[in-house]
Formats: C-alpha cells, sequence, structure tokens
C-alpha cells in the first residue's frame, strides 16, 4: 500500500499495519478505549481525482488523532464511480487491518462521504456503498455521520 503520514506531515515509515497495531498497544496502555474510523474523500481537480484515506483513532471521551493517506488517479469517471472508488479504498484498508484490530477488541467503522438526502448527487452511490460495506462485514456510517470521510480525509484532500 501507498506511503502514510500523520497530520503534522511526519511520513509513517513502517509498513501500515504494524504502525496501527504500535498505535493501539500503546494507547490503550495509556488507558484509551479506542474505536477506528475509516474513510474516503475526493477532489477532482482538472484531469486528476485526488483521493485521501483516513484511519481515524478516536479515544472515548479524550479526542483523536488520524493517520493519512493521498493518492491521485486519472479523471475517467463519473460521480457514481468516484464515490464507489472512495468506498473501495476505505474497505481496502479496513480490510487489511480488521483481524488485528479484532485481535485487540477496537471497534471499527467505515465512514462514506455520500449523502443519505436523495436531493443531493452523491446518493446515488448510497445503496451499492452500502451494500459493499455491510456485505464484508463492516459497520457502514453515512452522511451526516460519516465525519472521517466528510470531516477528516476532505481537510487533507
Amino acid at each position: 500500500m501507498s506511503k502514510w503520514r500523520r497530520f503534522n506531515g511526519e511520513r509513517i515509515s513502517e509498513p501500515i499495519l504494524k504502525a496501527v497495531e504500535e498505535t493501539i498497544i500503546r494507547e490503550t496502555s495509556r488507558g484509551f478505549k479506542l474505536k477506528v474510523c475509516i474513510g474516503t474523500d475526493s477532489q477532482v481537480r482538472g484531469d486528476v481525482v485526488e483521493f485521501a484515506s483516513v484511519i481515524v483513532f478516536l479515544r472515548e471521551k479524550k479526542g483523536g488523532f488520524m493517520f493519512i493517506n493521498n493518492t491521485k488517479m486519472p479523471n475517467h469517471m463519473s460521480l457514481k464511480e468516484r464515490m464507489i472508488t472512495e468506498v473501495a479504498k476505505s474497505v481496502e484498508v479496513a480490510y487489511s487491518l480488521c483481524k488485528m484490530l479484532e485481535k485487540y477488541d477496537v471497534e471499527l467503522e467505515i465512514h462514506a462521504d455520500i449523502n443519505t438526502d436523495p436531493n443531493f448527487q452523491s446518493n446515488t452511490a448510497l445503496k451499492e456503498a452500502m451494500g459493499y460495506i455491510l456485505g464484508m462485514g463492516f459497520v457502514f456510517k453515512a452522511k451526516p455521520d460519516a465525519f472521517a470521510s466528510s470531516y477528516c480525509a476532505d481537510k487533507v484532500c
């Protein structure tokens, strides 16, 4: 998988699975109960789509922090395809982490930057995204509850 970094820009040099495991061990040893939320957002910039995927670590009642991965793809896709690509990127990250998160009893959610209101264009991908995420056995959150994609990933895209 591509290069990950912290919000302050510091590169994560080890494989993401190891970095997440070290983070869970460190945070739980400090007494924090963790939840991990994964989300992806994208922005079209000319003939390129920039994606930002985030792994958000929530410390119960004590704030949180995130790891960030940015990628680019040629812009040859419809809005619906882009929304499903965002979901696929989040599912890929979640799938790579899920066994390790289960080992440490860390709750996992996937957040999709898709509006539940049919008056918004992104709603066209809601059923497919929800089916994909739930079909993989993950907890699904959409707007307005999908802060990992709608706010965290949006800010670093």
